[in-house]
């Protein structure tokens, strides 16, 4: 029977989830597991908590086959022959990572990733996803109210704060909703409505982020209702608009005599390109939500908001980016941002930012690990996904070959290294690596 480690999480200071909580620890030391955890004083469930779970204690890793983290573990940690499960984020052949994948490869160590244990129909079984959807959307609003304060203008976003200062997820919906009655009673000030908000995507961040944003009087709108929306002779002054965006609404082929087909755009994304910007000057607030990578066209560039702002101050106030890929989809986040220092304000201008809420331009938050902002609970119903693997896992013969690893098959799909070198399905990232 393999043994797990449960490291300590470093890459951020605030970063206080854990993969496996003591609640799954006690089950699986009852099975005989043995479990050690390294202690943590930030961690959200205590140490003391895990030893009475019946985990051992330790400052570091030592022995243990199995080591289990959340974010990307340090270079120079890997040892040869353990399995390393965390979210790697290497698969898009990230650059900033590729030391780190390479390091695996040169440990001769084994990794799984999260973000590829999927069923057959392609769909995440391990993610936190509904989490980074209803932090960022809290830390939106949040920064909507901010942001427009500074701008001597103030509303009843005022009363939310930054996720993480809530004791729970229930108190943030509390504050929301109690904001969400404000409006329906007393409606917005005249020269920000109307309050419009878009978010791309569908899947399970949109679905946190809309969880959060449907506690406040909203109204949904289609993508063409939103353009014409500055058109009604009288619009409510205590409704807010809500767009989701789907693939259609973002890209076209390049060839205008064909049909969008949805299929051909995930097989062949060079064929097409960008048609949300028309889009763009009708949102007070953009919540980018969905997958991206760069065969895709990007959503906002820097170019079309210096164009944008040339024009004047647009309606865009905030743009509040959970998909978080550096210089991606939404080119101006040059970075993700951290818990303590989550937003900043791109000025189209200079295509310089700066941190906090002053400054000419666009304000943007990207917080790299928005899912730590609500740490308890997200901790939680990650753990419940993972525990259901976590027996199996343990008891499996890690000294055959790749084809003869007797894994549960959504694991071995996420097992990107195997003893130092990238699995079949991941020999691809060779070329990232060179």
């Amino acid at each position: 029977m393999q043994k797990i480690g449960v490291r300590y999480e470093d890459k951020y200071l605030m970063e206080r989830r854990v993969a496996l909580v003591p609640g799954h620890i006690k089950e699986l030391t009852q099975k005989g597991v043995e479990i050690e955890v390294v202690r943590s004083e930030k961690r959200i469930f205590k140490d003391e908590e895990f030893e009475k779970a019946g985990a051992r204690l330790v400052d570091e890793i030592t022995d243990s086959d199995i080591v289990i983290g959340v974010k990307e573990m340090p270079i120079g940690y890997f040892k040869k022959d353990k399995t390393y499960i965390f979210f790697s984020h290497t698969i898009k052949g990230q650059p900033y990572n590729m030391p780190l994948l390479q390091d695996i490869i040169d440990s001769r160590a084994s990794l799984i990733d999260y973000e590829k244990i999927e069923d057959e129909q392609g769909r995440r079984l391990i993610f936190f996803g509904r989490f980074a959807g209803l932090a960022g959307m809290i830390n939106s609003l949040w920064a909507l109210g901010q942001r427009w304060h500074k701008m001597g203008i103030d509303t009843p976003f005022l009363k939310i704060q930054q996720t993480h200062h809530y004791d729970s997820l229930e108190d943030a919906k509390e504050v929301v909703r109690e904001v969400g009655d404000f409006i329906r009673e007393n409606g917005l000030p005249e020269n920000i409505a109307p309050l419009s908000i878009g978010i791309t995507g569908y899947g399970n961040v949109s679905k946190g982020a809309q969880e959060i944003l449907d506690l406040l009087p909203v109204i949904e709108i289609s993508p063409k209702e939103l353009i014409s929306l500055k058109n009604r002779k009288e619009i409510p002054e205590k409704i807010i608009y809500k767009t989701v965006f789907k693939e259609e609404h973002l890209s076209k082929p390049f060839d205008s005599s064909r049909e969008f087909d949805l299929q051909e755009y995930y097989d062949h994304p060079e064929r097409f390109e960008s048609r949300f910007e028309p889009y763009i000057p009708h949102m007070t607030i953009l919540m980018n939500c969905m997958y991206w990578d760069d065969r895709y066209p990007r959503l906002v560039t820097k170019d079309y908001l210096e164009k944008l702002y040339r024009s004047g101050t647009p309606k865009l106030t905030v743009i509040g980016d959970v998909t978080c890929d550096p210089n991606g989809s939404i080119e101006p986040l040059h970075t993700g941002t951290e818990i303590e220092d989550p937003v900043f304000v791109y000025n189209p201008f200079t295509r310089q930012p700066t941190m906090g809420f002053e400054g000419e331009g666009l304000l943007i938050m990207g917080v790299d690990i928005l899912p730590s902002e609500l740490p308890r609970e997200a901790s939680q119903t990650f753990s419940n996904a993972l525990i259901g693997f976590l027996t199996e896992i343990v008891n499996t013969d890690f000294d055959v070959s790749f084809e003869n690893l007797k894994l549960p098959a959504p694991i071995k799909k996420a097992m990107i290294v195997f003893k130092g070198k990238l699995t079949p399905e991941y020999e691809y990232l060779n070329e990232h690596l060179k």
